[in-house]
């Protein structure tokens, strides 16, 4: 006897249909999983056979072959565990159904018969949707996710006898359906604001100026400052995700299996902060079946390397492709995947291996061997690639005293928002360009053209403070960001002035 069972399995963060063909015969009884399984699936008979059992559920003695098609496709996860327990069940006509064609299955087996979440639920579905598939039945922790996709009736079960009551038409089951315009109704509620931060003004300005280009930034100053605090408060003035960001933000964390069960969509922009110690593998993924690092988690919202310089080299040097292409290609002897990685870099760091080489009220114990030495842990390339760099000084203590509060997120978003839409309106035309920090050179001489007095401020600027050749560019996207933010459509000398001011790193001051 033969049967057919649909399932679903995720390459990167996109789907593909798997088709579990079940074949048994009378023979000395056993169970072969063919079709590239991985140890996860070539252990599913044990769970399965447990499973059925504990069901109360009495198998014939047979011989069971499973197939796992495409067979050339490596196949991981235990996700399988649900659509073999039902071939088999219905290859030895334990039971028949009619809806089994256009239902797919996915689900890990308990060995009492109770499913369990699984990864990238939320894929699979948008694949199911795309073949016109009718049903789909998963775990009831991993419903939620899938409810989401339209035209596709969602099923969340707890256990296999549920699953065989449902395709015997023996019990209705109702099919999940989330309010999307109600998840998104809660956007932006945020527990964290800017105006919890005291002072620092000028840091709060380059943080605004940052969320409305879509600019990297660096924040440099000693230990207590607040740039941790400042960066953690870098999404609350990001403009809201769009379904179509988010979406594609939830397949990553899905895939991955870092999705709240109780979360259907991620409706906020993500925040990650990697520890220093963090492997090159782990932030920008991979694996021997790759899955996606800690810039592909911060797609569409905020990268934090807190104690830049403190970051293996290499594993800043790999940071350089997801800056500069917006995703990450892994490549494998078999296969090559892509995982999207546009995030904002934020970046913070002591200017100094004590941390106090700027501060005037702590004395400083490095040498200038020493702060070279410390400076030079990040490279030009990677510098390249940061748009804004911004001194954070120590806070006085009237300003910590003051009972005052400062601007609050939401009134910073809705400039840069504004900011925002003038970007998308000036590059319409533009397939790759978004925003300003987007621009290449050709963009740069078509959008960012200064008038006399703007050019030989900057003219100046490049001599006499020593700046680099690589901070052009940079300062002149920035400007046009300032000027998007005064609703300027000239770049302005004050725009570009204000830029200047934001490449402090550049400076001979540095020992550069």
């Amino acid at each position: 006897m033969f049967s057919k069972v649909l399932s679903g399995a995720t390459i990167g963060i996109d789907a593909y249909i798997v088709e579990v063909e079940t074949h048994s015969e009378n023979n000395i009884p056993a169970i072969s999983i063919v079709g590239l399984p991985d140890n996860a699936v070539k252990e599913s008979k044990e769970r399965v056979t447990a499973a059925i059992k504990n069901s109360g559920i009495v198998l014939p003695h047979r011989k069971l072959t499973v197939n796992l098609a495409p067979a050339d496709i490596k196949k991981e996860g235990s996700s399988f565990d649900l659509p073999i327990a039902i071939g088999i069940l219905l290859a030895t006509e334990i039971f028949s159904s009619d809806k089994i064609e256009q239902t797919l299955l996915l689900g890990e087996l308990s060995l009492d018969g109770t499913l369990r979440k699984i990864k990238g639920a939320l894929p699979i579905t948008v694949e199911a949707n795309k073949k016109d598939i009718k049903n789909i039945v998963l775990p009831a922790d991993s419903v939620h996710e899938a409810s989401i996709v339209d035209g596709i009736n969602v099923y969340g079960m707890n256990t296999l006898n549920e699953v065989i009551e449902f395709l015997k038409d023996e019990k209705e089951f109702q099919p999940i359906v989330t309010d999307k315009e109600k998840l998104f109704s809660k956007v932006n509620v945020y527990h964290l604001d800017f105006s919890d931060v005291k002072g620092q003004e000028n840091v709060k300005r380059a943080l605004e100026i940052a969320a409305a280009g879509g600019h990297n930034i660096i924040m440099i100053g000693p230990p207590g400052s607040g740039k941790t605090m400042l960066a953690k408060r870098l999404p609350t003035i990001l403009p809201p995700l769009t379904f179509e960001e988010a979406l594609e933000t939830t397949k990553i964390h899905s895939v991955a299996g870092i999705l709240p069960k109780d979360k259907a969509i991620i409706t906020e922009r993500p925040f990650r902060s990697p520890h220093h110690t963090v492997s090159d593998a782990a932030l920008i993924g991979g694996g021997s079946f790759p899955r996606p690092g800690e810039v592909s988690f911060a797609h569409h919202g905020v990268l934090f390397l807190d104690e830049l310089p403190e970051f293996k080299k290499n594993v800043l040097e790999v940071m350089r492709q997801p800056l500069e292409d917006y995703k990450v290609t892994v490549s494998r002897s078999k296969m090559s995947i892509e995982f999207p990685a546009n995030f904002m870099l934020a970046a913070a760091m002591n200017p100094c291996p004590c941390g106090y080489f700027t501060d005037p009220y702590h004395e400083c114990t490095c040498n200038t061997t020493m702060i070279q030495k410390y400076m030079a842990k990040i490279s030009g390339p990677l510098l390249d690639r940061i748009d804004i760099h911004i001194e954070v000084p120590a806070v006085k203590f009237n300003e910590l005293a003051s009972k005052q509060s400062g601007e609050k997120s939401s009134e910073i978003r809705k400039r840069v928002i504004n900011a925002r839409k003038i970007q998308q309106e000036r590059f319409k035309e533009i397939k790759h360009v978004f925003k300003n920090a987007d621009m290449t050179t050709k963009e740069i001489k078509i959008f960012c053209q200064l008038d006399k007095a703007s050019e030989d401020l900057l003219k100046m600027a490049m001599n006499r403070l020593g700046l680099s050749a690589r901070a052009y560019d940079r300062i002149l996207k920035v400007s046009r960001t300032i000027a998007d933010l005064d609703n300027s459509e000239s770049i302005l000398a004050n725009h570009v002035s204000e830029a200047i001011q934001y490449r402090s790193l550049d400076r001979d001051i540095w020992g550069h």
